[in-house]
C-alpha cells in the first residue's frame, strides 16, 4: 500500500504545495511547522500529521529538523474499499486533516525505523514495511472513541443524529464522526443506518443540510453565500448543485418564490 517512506529536513523558507497522495508528516527532531487547511501543527518528537490527498499545506523548519515522510496511494483498496479487510481502520484516517499525538513507545519505535530507513535509503521493500507498521500503530491512537457515558452502545437513532448534524452544520461532517456518535465502526454503521432508513449516511447529512437552507431562505435575508456557509456546503455553488440534485430548484427560484407568497 506504501508509496514512500523517508527521512527529510524542511527547509527553512516556508514552501506551499499539495499533491495526489495521502500523506503522514511526524517529526524525529529539532523544530518543524506545518498549516494544513488552517490547521497548525508543531512537529515535535510527539507529533504526527495526517494530510489528505490535495490538501495544500505549508511548511518549515529550523536548521535541526528531521521529519519521516509516509505517502499512501490514495486509490488503495485499503483506503478505498469497505469490503477490504484494513479499511475500516485506515480509512478514516484521512477523512480530515488531523494531528496524532504519540506515546514514548510509539516515539521510540519511530526513532528506529527511521535510523534504518537511514541505514539502507535504496531498499524499497524495508521502507514499505516499516511504513505500514507505523501506520496501524498510528490507526490504534486515533480510533476506538469511547462510547458516551449514558448512551446505549450499537444503537442508531436517525433523530439523533439529526439533531447532532445541526448542532454542527457548519463543519465539515464524516461518516466517521457520525459512527462515532452511534458507537459503532464505520462500515456497521453504514450498514445499520441504511437498512434503517433507506439512505445513505452522506444523503442524510445532505438532506439535513438542506432542510435548514430552505429555512434560512424562507425566514432570513442572508446572502447566498452566507446561507450556503452556515448550512455546511464549500460554496454557493456546491449549495446550489445540491438544492437542484435533491430539490429540483435553485436557492434564487426557492426564495424568489417565497417572496411572492
Amino acid at each position: 500500500m506504501m508509496l514512500n517512506a523517508r527521512v527529510l529536513t524542511l527547509p527553512r523558507d516556508t514552501h506551499r504545495h499539495e499533491h495526489v497522495h495521502h500523506q503522514v508528516v511526524i517529526g524525529l527532531r529539532g523544530q518543524a511547522e506545518l498549516d494544513v487547511e488552517g490547521l497548525g501543527v508543531a512537529l515535535d518528537t510527539g507529533q504526527a500529521c495526517l494530510v489528505p490527498t490535495s490538501a495544500r499545506h505549508d511548511f518549515q523548519g529550523n536548521d535541526r529538523n528531521h521529519v519521516l515522510v509516509i505517502d499512501l496511494d490514495r486509490d488503495d483498496p485499503a483506503l478505498t474499499d469497505p469490503r477490504h479487510g484494513e479499511y475500516e481502520r485506515l480509512a478514516p484516517l484521512f477523512d480530515r486533516p488531523q494531528t496524532v499525538s504519540m506515546d514514548q513507545q510509539l516515539c521510540n519505535m519511530i526513532q528506529i525505523c527511521a535510523a534504518e530507513l537511514n541505514q539502507s535509503p535504496d531498499n524499497a521493500a524495508l521502507h514499505s514495511h516499516f511504513a505500514a507498521g507505523i501506520m496501524h500503530c498510528l490507526s490504534h491512537r486515533v480510533d476506538h472513541p469511547t462510547p458516551p457515558t449514558g448512551r446505549t452502545r450499537h444503537t442508531v437513532s436517525p433523530e439523533h443524529l439529526r439533531d447532532w448534524i445541526l448542532r454542527h452544520l457548519h463543519l465539515k461532517i464524516t461518516i466517521r464522526d457520525l459512527a462515532a456518535e452511534a458507537c459503532l465502526s464505520v462500515s456497521r454503521f453504514h450498514e445499520v443506518f441504511r437498512d434503517l432508513t433507506g439512505i445513505s449516511p452522506h444523503q442524510f447529512v445532505i438532506q439535513v443540510r438542506l432542510e435548514r437552507v430552505v429555512e434560512l431562505l424562507h425566514y432570513s435575508h442572508l446572502p447566498l453565500a452566507e446561507v450556503a456557509f452556515r448550512t455546511g456546503f464549500s460554496s454557493q455553488g456546491a449549495l446550489t448543485n445540491a438544492m437542484k440534485k435533491y430539490r429540483g430548484i435553485t436557492p434564487s427560484a426557492l426564495r424568489s418564490r417565497y417572496k411572492k407568497r
